[in-house]
């Protein structure tokens, strides 16, 4: 038995953000119906790498959907599409706002339908304000939010993060708002609307830059690899490579200093709180570093480990995929013959497999679903 067991979420969405959200409720045991275009399917069935002609991109968040192709503008699409929201949980789109209106296929129009239907919408800047119909991808929305701003070098240019992040952070926010619309709906008997932003799902993830902003009239730059409020807690070097050391209470300082065996920086003056160490910051770099120079990232990080410091190495995909703990927590499954990221919701109630189906072919599964809602 799996969480949302029973659950039918009537899908929308396309490229990430949507998908992504709809592919955690797959995972939690939702029935998730992929409405697409027929043929075609949606955008990032187009999108690369290709294994086999199969995109990975696509592959990734659709896995264990159902897939029927339908031409929203055709009547009996149309139709059929209705039938399926009668009896579905919760709807999910992330088409520009105004776009679902449009076929009559809004919150207002498909409650009428089916009132305890839940409809969650993902957007660039949301569905309402003044930037609501803008257009938007992830890397405008890191650029926009400030998020790219704050993150690179000092005296290097902005930078986006690597992964797709205001798309995954918004799907997971969606994902998140619709587990409390169901509970809600347990009470009340009746559904709702829910509406995500990429942009604001970003701007509540700059944490303390939107303090030190709005409250310290100070406008946050970049920092590297430092944290702005807590020393020492950055990239350090060793003999060999990096190493990230996040010592960020009194206690850890003294410990980290211990296993460098720096005991005069851990009864220096100058270090001994928080704010201190955030003020003689370069001082405490450079001492740490003349010591890790002495030997290799590996074993520094087995003396750390031993003495409860929270320190580890930068690892590379392939190194991070490669640890214990990734398999020992199912963080790769199998969809068919693909191995993809694994679901990072655990529950003591649903043992994880370790597999999943695959993602559907466009219109896999037409015939029987419009069999079953005609």
């Amino acid at each position: 038995m799996k969480p949302f067991d029973g659950l039918l979420i009537a899908d929308f969405t396309h490229v990430l953000s949507g998908p992504f959200c709809t592919m955690l409720l797959c995972d939690l045991g939702a029935r998730v119906i992929k409405l697409e275009r027929p043929e075609i399917g949606e955008d990032s069935r187009q999108f690369g790498p290709f294994i086999d002609g199969i995109s990975m991109y696509f592959e990734t968040v659709n896995r264990g959907k159902e897939s029927i192709g339908v031409n929203l503008k055709d009547p009996n699409d149309l139709a059929l599409v209705k039938n399926i929201i009668k009896q579905a949980d919760v709807v999910v789109e992330n088409f520009r706002p105004g776009t679902m209106a449009k076929l009559g296929l809004d919150y207002d129009s498909l409650c009428k339908l089916n009132p305890r239907i839940i409809f969650a919408s993902i957007s660039g800047f949301g569905q309402s304000g003044s930037m609501s119909q803008l257009p938007a991808y992830d890397e405008l929305i890191q650029a926009m939010s400030g998020f790219m701003s704050v993150t690179g070098e000092p005296d290097g240019p902005p930078i986006k993060a690597g992964p797709s992040v205001s798309d995954m952070l918004a799907g997971v926010y969606c994902f998140s708002a619709i587990a409390t619309a169901l509970y809600q709906r347990e009470k009340t008997g009746k559904g709702c609307q829910i509406d995500i932003a990429m942009f604001d799902a970003m701007l509540s993830f700059l944490e303390s830059d939107v303090v030190s902003d709005k409250m310290l009239h100070k406008i946050p730059s970049r920092i590297g690899n430092k944290h702005p409020n807590i020393s020492p807690f950055s990239t350090f070097k060793c003999k060999d490579d990096d190493i990230v050391i996040c010592a960020a209470t009194d206690k850890l300082f003294a410990s980290a200093c211990d296993v460098m065996g720096l005991d005069q920086l851990k009864n220096d003056p100058k270090c001994q709180s928080n704010k201190d160490r955030l003020a003689h910051n370069d001082l405490i770099k450079a001492a740490f570093e003349k010591s890790l120079g002495n030997d290799t990232v590996a074993n520094w990080y087995d003396k750390f480990v031993k003495a409860g410091v929270p320190a580890g190495p930068i690892n590379n995909v392939n190194q991070a995929l490669s640890l214990k703990v990734v398999k020992e927590r199912d963080m790769i499954v199998k969809a068919g013959k693909y191995q993809l990221p694994g679901c990072p919701l655990k529950f003591s109630t649903n043992k994880e497999t370790g597999t999943r189906k695959e993602a559907p072919k466009v219109n896999a599964d037409g015939a029987k679903i419009k069999k079953e809602f005609k």
